[in-house]
């Protein structure tokens, strides 16, 4: 059924987009709609194909819709095998920007979220893995001709809004700004260029630990000696999530760089590890930071 999108913001009128979600039964079509439908985009979910031509001369010509999203998955039933025929007919024949966005998730996610909501999947009433396996059969062609496959599994609802907005809704900010994340101990002082200084000398001291004092934070012990902690847990995840809100506003006020400076003792171990880790969790969100761990040996820096 259609969904009212929030008004566009005035101004420059944004190039007309038509972007079709498909793809596997419990992989967050649902949520990825939503997002568009924030962003002022005209949403419809399960759009029948034979409306998909009219649907779409429908966004070329109206002065209303500008930007639109559809859903178009197996509930469609015996007529999802014709689409990728259909939008390369589209392609050729309509004026507008049209964005084929596949989802995916693994198996065991998959199994996950059919177990958490109780909710029958379409192909498995009886045998769930065996109907998520059929369905990922059934849309093998489709998933080949996407302009973007979206592997949900390692997204939560808030990371996987963030990569939506930044590579297909508003993909000129992923050039506009670089990140950098650099890690340092504090005997040997700040970094002159960071714009944002964490401080995570309250984490435990893998340096007091005999057989982790002479690796780094990069080494997988040290870093599995950290995360033990809930302190350290808790500190990436209120982080990432900050870092994950705030550079977006960073862009829209046209700053061109961002280093995010994170300081222990000696440079060594917590401020590497915790590096690593928001690294990690920037990219899973759609950016690329680079990271420079400043006062590790330029040979553990090269490893």
């Amino acid at each position: 059924m259609p969904r009212k999108a929030s008004a566009p913001r005035r101004g420059r009128s944004p190039e007309r987009h038509l972007v079709i979600l498909t793809g596997l039964s419990g992989s967050g079509k649902g949520s990825v709609l939503r997002v568009f439908e924030d962003s002022g985009y005209y949403c419809v979910d399960n759009l029948p194909l034979e409306l998909l031509p009219t649907f779409t001369e429908l966004v070329r010509q109206s002065a209303e819709i500008e930007r639109a999203a559809l859903v178009v998955d197996v509930r469609e039933t015996g007529r999802l095998e014709s689409l990728p025929e259909l939008i390369a007919k589209l392609r050729s024949t309509s004026l507008l920007r049209l964005t084929l966005v596949f989802l995916e998730a693994s198996e065991e996610a998959l199994v996950r979220r059919f177990s958490e909501t109780r909710r029958p999947h379409p192909l498995g009433r009886r045998d769930l893995r065996e109907g998520i396996r059929a369905e990922r059969r059934r849309l093998a062609q489709l998933r080949k001709v996407a302009d973007l496959v979206l592997d949900t599994s390692r997204f939560n609802v808030r990371e996987l809004r963030d990569y939506v907005e930044l590579k297909i809704i508003h993909p000129e900010r992923e050039r506009a700004m670089q990140i950098g994340i650099v890690s340092f101990g504090y005997r040997n002082g700040l970094p002159p260029d960071a714009d944002l200084v964490l401080d995570v000398r309250f984490l435990p001291n893998p340096n007091y630990v005999a057989r982790l004092r002479h690796r780094n934070g990069r080494d997988p012990e040290v870093a599995a000696f950290i995360r033990r902690f809930a302190q350290a847990r808790d500190f990436l995840n209120r982080i990432a999530a900050l870092l994950i809100s705030l550079i977006p506003h960073y862009m829209d006020e046209g700053k061109s760089y961002l280093t995010i400076a994170l300081g222990c003792t000696g440079g060594q171990h917590r401020s590497v590890m915790m590096a690593e880790e928001i690294g990690r969790r920037l990219r899973r969100a759609g950016y690329k930071p680079k990271i420079h761990h400043r006062d590790l040996p330029l040979a553990a820096r090269e490893a």
